[in-house]
């Protein structure tokens, strides 16, 4: 019988770890917390130092009484949950409910590996109250902010509504650009291009100035005005600049980082990277291997590499690429606010290359891996140096100018260039080799006119950096928040940036004229410096609490007396109901829109949005093939004659067959690239 029970919070933890310990150790899994806040009720005593009210978790009854029999058997209890506040909070209400009688071991690790794991046991340590009191006092601000203001939007505008602390913040900044774009009023200006040649070679030039005068093109006027002074189709090279140009990779991921580069790359939703990342952390069987964590721990805002980790990795460079690849030592700076509490997210090995662990991994684990091994080996690599060249090219004082840039030596960029949301980046333009003095000729001059844009609407990489910029939240907290805000239908995703509906602009406008303090930057920013003070051990958390409630009680009492009940109407769907000839109006469901009889509750009629793409249905050849959404908000395409045809594709059909085996051809997209693919053969052609 084993005579060490250790505690950890998933099955998959609990099973890589029990390899990793032996038969004197017994692992078991708490499946994250076992007690937390009533749901029914705020569970705060306001009246009494704001004590929670912790009660177990419904379902967990049946495994907390597994637990407690487990303990009592156990000589030696150890709490193995995650290395950050979250985690301590665990093994704190752990240790409460299976009874405050016996004594608790606690140990950490920020890898799952055989050595990491048996190092933590031979050093164990006790529960940091004060990182409890820092998880607790964000618990119990988020319940007293969220528990106080959504009773007040239920009553006044719908029921279902929420409002957090971090959340209202995250709507807000969605629709201070909604603002900014609406109230844009674009400017003209104009460009001026040239296509030059020389030695046979074309290369692009553009305006740059007069030669008495820094000329703006504003106006139509300006472009022809500059045209005018053009005389002929040769220019004179006035100067030629070059330079050797260092660029420095980029640093290892944190969780921020991580979540925003899986977004640009992958296409991962925040939530997605994180469940993913929880995987390769937790353990991944790599058969002869064993099971081990393939990355230290994914919630992290430090960018700091063990030395361990920092040789290893150095060694595999040398060895792959040659020593004049291997980087400086990584800077120990830290980013302003970072707990550094643990590493950077890293791959526990640096000699587990994606390549090597590919067969053992799911195709987004694997493609995460990838990304995350890439930009740790890349982050210990040489810079890379580029030559650039800046030539300046006039006639009769129109001075054309033309930047270069070839890659000189790759250095960190051999394996990993950072993402960017404005699509990629060109990284290398060169240019002829052309000496000052010498002429070339213009083959084409051509002005464009254009307007100034807008800023750019949130995609979820800009947001998350957004959020961590201004401290607002953690970046654990992240995932949650946006999965929230979609969830309440207060903002809809659409090319992958975020627009406000219609519901979140009321909700967001309630909130801030009756609750300014909940929105403000600096307020949210403030409040995680005073968690972090409590985490430190300089304040208390009843004390933080008890300042910002003081300030938010009359706020939750005025709104409630004085903000004014407003009515959403539904929006007219534009048909009547077949069952009863009502009209119907759009609503907003779980999975989203949906039309529903405005006759309810006497007519409980509903329908799914569709919408008709103009292809007739390839297996019926009677019905319309229609767009629809599934519940993971997935498009797909169906007959509209369901459940008589069970047509369905998750390509879009385009109305025409084969040329070959005459089967239906569907359009499909992968990134920018869209083909035309038949559905039953290999034909396939470029789409339109």
């Amino acid at each position: 019988m084993a005579d060490n029970l250790v505690i950890v919070e998933s099955p998959a933890k609990a099973k890589t770890i029990e390899k990793y310990l032996g038969k004197r150790y017994k692992v078991v899994a708490s499946m994250g917390h076992v007690r937390d806040l009533p749901r029914s009720q705020t569970g705060i005593d306001t009246e009494n130092n704001y004590e929670p009210k912790y009660i177990t978790i419904r379902g967990k009854g049946p495994l907390l009484k597994e637990l407690k029999k487990e303990a009592k058997k156990a000589k030696r209890i150890y709490l193995a949950s995650d290395p950050d506040r979250e985690g301590e909070a665990i093994a704190w209400h752990l240790s409460h409910a299976l009874g405050d009688d016996k004594e608790y071991y606690r140990v950490v690790f920020n890898e799952i590996t055989k050595e990491a794991v048996k190092e933590s046991f031979k050093q164990p340590g006790e529960i940091n109250q004060q990182l409890v009191d820092a998880q607790q006092a964000r618990r119990i601000l988020d319940r007293l902010v969220g528990y106080n203001i959504s009773p007040v939007l239920w009553k006044k505008v719908k029921k279902g509504l929420s409002a957090g602390r971090v959340q209202s913040v995250a709507l807000k900044l969605i629709i201070d650009r909604e603002n900014e774009i609406r109230n844009f009023k674009p400017e003209e200006y104009w460009t001026i291009t040239g296509l030059f040649n020389y030695s046979k070679s074309d290369f692009e030039g553009k305006y740059n100035r007069l030669e008495d005068a820094k000329m703006k093109l504003k106006t139509k006027d300006d472009v022809e005005h500059v045209l005018k002074q053009l005389k002929g189709n040769d220019f004179t090279v006035e100067s030629v600049q070059k330079k050797e140009k260092k660029r420095n990779p980029s640093k290892p991921f944190t969780t921020s980082s991580l979540q925003q580069e899986a977004a640009r790359k992958l296409n991962f939703k925040a939530r997605k990277t994180m469940m993913v990342a929880q995987q390769l952390y937790e353990g991944i069987d790599i058969k002869k291997g064993g099971t081990v964590g393939l990355i230290t721990y994914m919630r992290t805002d430090s960018t700091r590499i063990s030395p361990v980790a920092q040789k290893e990795a150095i060694e595999y460079i040398e060895a792959e690429y040659g020593k004049e690849f291997i980087g400086k030592k990584p800077s120990k700076a830290q980013a302003e606010g970072s707990q550094d509490a643990h590493e950077a997210v890293r791959p526990t090995s640096a000699n587990r290359s994606p390549a090597n662990m590919k067969q053992y991994l799911s195709r987004d684990q694997y493609r995460l891996y990838k990304l995350i091994w890439e930009r740790f080996i890349a982050s210990m690599m040489a810079p890379a140096i580029l030559d650039t060249v800046r030539m300046e090219m006039s006639n009769n004082g129109v001075i054309f100018r033309s930047n270069g840039q070839t890659i000189k030596f790759k250095g960190f960029m051999q394996i990993y260039i950072e993402g960017n949301d404005d699509g990629e980046e060109e990284l290398e333009n060169k240019l002829p080799d052309i000496k000052e003095g010498e002429t070339v000729v213009s083959k084409d001059i051509k002005p464009n006119q254009h307007f100034t844009q807008p800023p750019p609407r949130f995609t979820e990489a800009r947001l998350v950096k957004t959020l961590e910029e201004q401290g607002i939240g953690r970046p654990s907290t992240y995932a949650p928040t946006l999965d929230t805000i979609q969830k309440r239908n207060y903002v809809k995703i659409d090319q992958k940036r975020f627009f406000p509906t219609e519901l979140g602009e009321i909700v967001n406008e309630s909130v801030t004229q009756y609750f300014p303090d909940i929105i403000e930057t600096e307020f949210t920013r403030t409040m995680e410096k005073s968690l972090d003070d409590i985490a430190e051990g300089d304040a208390s958390w009843v004390a933080v609490i008890d300042e910002f409630y003081k300030s938010f009680e009359p706020q939750v009492a005025r709104a409630d007396e004085e903000m004014e009940k407003i009515e959403i109407k539904d929006e007219p769907a534009g048909e009547d109901c077949e069952k009863c000839g009502s009209p119907m109006v759009y609503k907003i469901g779980r999975y989203g829109k949906f039309m529903a009889c405005s006759n309810f509750p006497d007519c409980r009629n509903t329908k799914a949005i569709v919408k008709e793409i103009g292809v007739t249905c390839p297996k019926c050849e009677k019905g319309q093939v229609v767009e629809r959404k599934s519940k993971k908000n997935r498009i797909f395409y169906g007959c509209d004659r369901y459940p008589e045809c069970d047509f369905i594709s998750w390509d879009r059909p385009i109305g025409r067959n084969c040329p070959r085996c005459d089967h239906y051809l569907v359009e499909t997209k992968k990134g920018k690239t869209a083909k035309v693919k038949c559905t039953n053969c290999d034909y396939e052609e470029k789409a339109e």
